[in-house]
């Protein structure tokens, strides 16, 4: 019984490396055609173009030999390993082959695109602080539910204890907009003065229909410590504060959901076109082609 064996594969720059030393002189009128296109950025068809160029002696001696495993790999999502992406440059003059980082690559592609590259304008985000105080999903199905996810943490940790309302408490104290506080003033700071706050704005707003603008009670609201991000009728502002009551007194996911979502968080849009590519540390694939992205 024959034994078997295990073979190491070769990555890619080593196949264009033997590639390179067997068939030297079919690739060097190859990569010469290629270069003489003056195209910088070439699809998979262009190259099977050039490779059918050439004479068929030639031709065959590349597509059989280990360059015709390369060149079918070339810019294809297909890899020798799942989820294994090499980028290689290859000296026409000296046919010899390098390894290239993802950002080496990106970096040729801008300036093949824009004729230089700007090293002091590449937008490069950090998210990484993040990552320190944030809770990390266990199960998969939390993937792709980051917001309940994370809405389930925060209203476990506000059954805790009283004290641990007070992060919410100094939340409501500090958001502002252009130097504004838009939800709660000095007057209230405690969570016993917040309840009684709420309930007594409940009362008021009992009396009143519930299509009446904000602006008929936004100074009575402003004296008991309450301000503009309530609503902007009656029946809003009711809304939002009982949410706020339930949530000092049972919290659960829904409803830290629901207050968060209506308080006024949003108040510029960004739209954002990129033209190029833009890629994710440790992601497998295609760094992504750049679309809309909404700040």
């Amino acid at each position: 019984m024959a034994e078997r064996s295990l073979t190491r594969i070769h990555s890619l720059l080593e196949s264009l490396d033997e590639a390179l030393l067997s068939s030297r002189n079919e690739l060097l009128i190859l990569l010469s055609r290629i270069e003489s296109r003056g195209k910088g950025i070439l699809q998979p068809h262009h190259l099977l173009e050039e490779v059918e160029a050439i004479a068929k002696d030639e031709r065959k001696k590349l597509t059989d030999g280990v360059f015709g495993e390369v060149i079918k790999c070339t810019q294809e999502a297909i890899a020798f390993r799942p989820g294994v992406w090499e980028y290689i440059r290859v000296n026409v003059d000296a046919l010899a082959a390098e390894e290239l980082t993802a950002f080496e690559y990106l970096k040729v592609k801008e300036e093949l695109v824009n004729g230089c590259h700007k090293d002091n304008y590449v937008l490069e985000l950090d998210f990484e602080p993040f990552n320190v105080s944030f809770p990390r999903p266990t199960l998969s199905k939390s993937i792709g539910n980051g917001v309940e996810f994370l809405n389930r943490h925060l209203s476990a940790k506000m059954f805790h204890g009283r004290d641990s309302l007070k992060p919410m408490l100094d939340f409501l104290r500090t958001h502002e907009y252009k130097g504004k506080i838009t939800m709660l003033n000095d007057r209230v700071h405690t969570l016993d003065v917040l309840e009684s706050v709420l309930r007594k704005a409940v009362d008021y707003l009992t009396a009143l229909p519930p299509d009446t603008p904000y602006s008929q009670f936004e100074y009575r609201f402003q004296e008991i410590g309450l301000e503009k991000g309530w609503g902007d009728t009656v029946e809003r502002v009711q809304e939002m504060i009982h949410l706020l009551l339930d949530l000092l007194e049972a919290p659960d996911p829904c409803t830290l959901e629901k207050f968060l979502g209506r308080v006024p968080m949003v108040f510029n849009v960004l739209i954002l076109s990129p033209h190029g590519y833009f890629a994710q540390a440790d992601v497998l694939g295609y760094p992504d082609t750049g679309g809309n992205i909404l700040i």
